[in-house]
């Protein structure tokens, strides 16, 4: 009999394998919402000692998730593969899971659970991905700091031993900034720089950093761009035809989707699950249609789509918010209404 934390971590374990073909334990972490993506980034940035100390739950907690993923992992005959997770900081040190560091549950992170159906090569690229460290980072600071080198100041800060240095300090300061935007630009010429840092930002409204460009060497960008002046015509058709490509894709899923409301709710109107299908799954939207879960049609997270389409769409959800109610009231008083449309869709 499989137990409750056991049947969660199949769930987001079956996700994972569904739309990538292999399983993490961060996969895992993320999936039991124990983790965010941005904790995950923060971490291999070398900016915590330990994933443990930005979870909802102790190594104890999570050693208990890995021993339900290997059952799950073992029952599925996946083969096992351990990846090497090296911090994105100057002296990419190998990053650590846990506060303690046991070895026996440290490894236990590094395993990740590959599908058989994966050729040998492709399992070989999983491998070098994961052990490959991340991009130096470079910090905008949104507040006042001083170097811990000199004293100073300057426009970007470096982490190094957990302190703040700038550029000159880091001797980084003969670099230039490429903003971000042309993303074949930017891909040159973090290939042609010998050294080069990503320039973040911390977003206070979505709790997170966001990326504002690189980093390079001046002659590096010079042959960057020469190289993307020579070959613009061809990427131009390229991108057209991803563009066609990723359309086609979207209007397949939406297909999908909207077939799997149906399934899910039988007197949904055929025309509403195509608009809510539409609506959640525009791609870069962040909603809840793009998600790794629907993207497999999870019941849950097709579920929760119908539910946000019922919440703006059949309630004075939108006129309460309006009004100044806290969200979470406002769901409150709705939710009767929401269950009343769900009920009458299900019957």
């Amino acid at each position: 009999m499989r137990s409750k934390l056991g049947g969660r971590v199949a769930q987001a374990a079956e996700i994972a394998l569904a739309t990538r073909k292999y399983v993490t334990p961060i996969d895992v972490l993320t999936g039991l919402r124990w983790l965010h993506d941005r904790h995950v980034e923060t971490w291999r940035q070398g900016r915590a000692d330990s994933l443990e100390r930005l979870a909802a739950v102790d190594a104890g907690r999570m050693a208990e998730a890995l021993s339900h993923l290997r059952a799950w992992a073992m029952s599925r005959d996946l083969l096992e593969s351990e990846a090497a997770y090296t911090a994105g900081t100057r002296d990419r040190r190998p990053l650590r899971f846990t506060a303690a560091g046991d070895e026996d549950l440290e490894r236990a992170f590094r395993v990740h659970w590959l599908s058989p159906e994966l050729s040998e090569t492709r399992r070989r690229q999983i491998a070098e991905r994961h052990s490959k460290a991340p991009d130096l980072v470079a910090v905008a600071p949104l507040d006042a700091w001083t170097c811990a080198g000199c004293g100073d100041t300057g426009p970007y800060l470096i982490m190094e031993d957990d302190r703040p240095h700038c550029l000159t300090c880091a001797d980084m300061d003969h670099l230039c900034f490429l903003p971000a935007g042309n993303a074949a630009l930017s891909r040159r010429a973090k290939k042609e720089s010998g050294l080069s840092a990503v320039v973040v930002r911390f977003n206070r409204r979505r709790k997170r950093y966001e990326r504002l460009g690189v980093l390079v060497e001046e002659e590096a960008l010079t042959r960057a761009e020469e190289q993307c002046l020579a070959d613009e015509e061809a990427r131009l058709r390229r991108r057209e035809r991803d563009r066609e490509r990723r359309a086609g894709e979207d209007a397949e899923f939406q297909t999908r989707m909207a077939a799997q409301i149906r399934r899910l709710f039988p007197h949904c109107p055929a025309e509403r699950a195509e608009a809510i299908a539409a609506h959640a799954a525009v791609r870069g939207s962040g909603r809840v249609g793009r998600t790794a879960a629907a993207r497999v049609l999870d019941e849950n997270a097709i579920t929760l789509a119908v539910i946000a389409s019922v919440r703006h769409l059949d309630t004075d959800y939108d006129a309460l918010l309006m009004g100044g109610a806290p969200r979470m009231t406002a769901r409150e008083r709705i939710r009767p209404r929401v269950e009343e449309v769900l009920t009458a869709w299900r019957a």
